[in-house]
């Protein structure tokens, strides 16, 4: 589709979309659009432009309710409105309890130090699998099989040493000496290391819903069940291509103030992460 034509479907429909900070339904023109291969032709970032460049105690008070009376006068209400505010409705009434956001409890240092632990632990309950079954075939490779996400098979070729990296990180298992399958297609492979870390952040502890790898890819890093964790999408951006150790003594980005809610008991959260 060229720009011009995307510009006219999107001009052509009452897209909007509701900003993660001031909670108000904004035109998608007042959002970023999003990167990637994933990123489709109305896909847009969380903040809408005038709260990205907001500190996190100006978002609160944004958000926040004034409490002054509204003048109905100054805020007419258009058929154009009452449309786009029927859609927005029932598109959020169409997404699974999955896709919606939880409300969470503040984080504190002890509870993400605790949840950080507790991924670690499950990563090293994952032994690795004995590789010395593998051979070469004539071609000199190892051949591996999977599945798309459509249920499509697939195989290629790959080297050795890669085959034995996703076998012993527990991405593959061993078919016979010269063909490896993959456990997990793409799609089941994300829901698996969500639903693992409980939808959490590795990193801030806030509510998470893409994966990182904890070797970077630039640097021989591999996407298996190891070597990946939960992240939020803007501690994943924030890392790039740089170490654990050296993203978190940097200092990791806050959680977004708009998945918490105020506890009742300040201390009854200490040392406890709620997922």
């Amino acid at each position: 589709m060229t720009e011009p034509q995307q510009n006219k479907d999107e001009a052509s429909k009452p897209l909007i979309k509701k900003c993660t900070y001031c909670q108000e339904m904004k035109p998608l023109t007042d959002f970023q659009r999003r990167t990637g291969r994933r990123a489709g032709p109305y896909s847009r970032r969380g903040p809408c432009r005038s709260c990205r460049g907001l500190a996190p105690q100006e978002r609160t008070a944004t958000s926040a309710p004034s409490g002054e009376e509204t003048n109905p006068s100054a805020t007419p209400v258009t058929q154009h409105s009452l449309e786009a505010n029927t859609a927005a409705h029932s598109l959020e009434a169409s997404l699974p309890m999955e896709a919606q956001r939880p409300r969470r409890k503040p984080v504190t240092d002890k509870a993400r130090e605790c949840h950080r632990q507790r991924v670690r632990h499950l990563l090293s309950r994952l032994k690795p699998a004995d590789t010395r079954a593998l051979r070469l075939n004539r071609n000199g490779m190892i051949r591996l099989r999977g599945k798309t996400d459509q249920g499509r098979r697939w195989h290629q070729e790959i080297e050795l040493d890669l085959a034995m990296t996703l076998v012993r990180e527990r991405m593959a298992v061993i078919v016979n000496p010269y063909t490896v399958r993959r456990l997990y297609s793409n799609k089941e492979f994300r829901q698996y290391v969500l639903k693992r870390d409980r939808y959490t952040c590795f990193f801030c502890g806030g509510y998470g819903d893409t994966i990182d790898h904890l070797l970077p890819r630039a640097k021989g890093g591999h996407t298996t069940p190891v070597n990946c964790v939960c992240a939020c999408n803007e501690c994943n951006q924030v890392k790039a291509a740089r170490d654990v150790d050296e993203f978190i003594e940097s200092g990791v980005p806050q959680p977004s103030p708009d998945d918490f809610e105020a506890p009742d008991n300040p201390d009854a959260s200490e040392g406890i992460l709620h997922t």
